[in-house]
């Protein structure tokens, strides 16, 4: 399955099984898009991402966790 900006839940899931060590609250945005970026299923284009995509994919990772 491809993975685009819009796919927060899906994304979420992938860097949660990626980065199982990493508390998701405490990545920084730059990395984070770094992260999503080299996922090996994203294919969306990296300046079509914002601060408002990244929180939801970092809440959605949050409540992953949880």
């Amino acid at each position: 399955m491809k993975l685009n900006w819009t796919d927060s839940l899906e994304i979420a899931i992938a860097l949660d099984d990626k980065f199982p060590d990493v508390d998701p609250q405490y990545v920084r945005f730059t990395d984070l898009h770094d992260w999503v970026m080299a996922l090996s299923d994203f294919e969306g284009e990296a300046d079509k991402s914002g601060e408002k995509i990244l929180e939801a994919i970092q809440m959605a990772w949050i409540e992953e966790r949880e």
